[in-house]
């Protein structure tokens, strides 16, 4: 219970901050800017990984969840359990965001600029990467040096920074579900559910490939952290 309470609360602080970035934005006429919405994203995932890493492995995204557990690197019993906390998690933020500000449309819902298609593809692509930076800075439920939750932050606010422009740069089904299902605007949600959860999966083949055989073969430990 501690571990699925530790997801909801995570989830929460990164869907209520990094769409609380979006639509703080829109309300100040870009006072934040678009390099602050990303860092936004980066810094708070940042902090819940080193505030609720050792509790829960810090996932805060179905995608992540998945991909560890095709990794074999957490139990199958948790993967359920985890995914509805973060989903829970995020629509709760999104109800924050809904009272805090009702004007607002879309409360940060993701949105493909071009075609389906280009966003479907970097959404892969993104979620790809990060997944597999995660894998490469976990074992287990501990931490490959203190700088774990620096790359995967870095990462975040990286790839938001450059793509978020054109597909928003989820790579995260929670975070994007959430805002949909609060502000009532469904379009384009499956990109944003499928391509991160595909991109995950695809990571842990990657990993297989460039590191140490059995890296995602076994399950060491119940908790993971990023």
């Amino acid at each position: 219970m501690k571990r699925c309470v530790a997801e909801a609360i995570g989830t929460f602080a990164l869907v209520f901050a990094g769409t609380g970035a979006i639509v703080t934005n829109e309300v100040s006429n870009g006072a934040i800017t678009h390099a602050g919405i990303a860092l936004t994203f980066g810094l708070v995932v940042l902090a819940m990984i080193y505030t609720l890493g050792d509790i829960s492995g810090a996932h805060l995204n179905p995608a992540v969840t998945l991909g560890f557990w095709i990794a074999r690197r957490l139990p199958g019993r948790d993967v359920v359990p985890f995914i509805v906390s973060q989903i829970l998690g995020a629509i709760s933020a999104s109800l924050v965001l809904r009272i805090l500000f009702p004007g607002n449309r879309l409360l940060g819902a993701t949105l493909p600029a071009g075609s389906e298609a280009q966003s479907f593809i970097l959404e892969f692509i993104l979620t790809l990467l990060l997944m597999l930076t995660i894998l490469s800075v976990s074992t287990g439920a501990k931490e490959k040096g203190i700088t774990a939750g620096i790359a995967v932050g870095s990462v975040i606010a990286l790839e938001a920074m450059f793509a978020g422009p054109i597909s928003g740069a989820s790579m995260n089904p929670a975070r994007s579900l959430a805002p949909v299902l609060v502000s009532l605007h469904p379009q384009h949600l499956w990109i944003y559910l499928i391509a991160p959860i595909l991109g995950a999966a695809t990571a842990t083949l990657a990993c297989r490939c460039i590191r140490e055989e059995g890296c995602c073969r076994a399950v060491s430990q119940p908790k993971t952290t990023p």
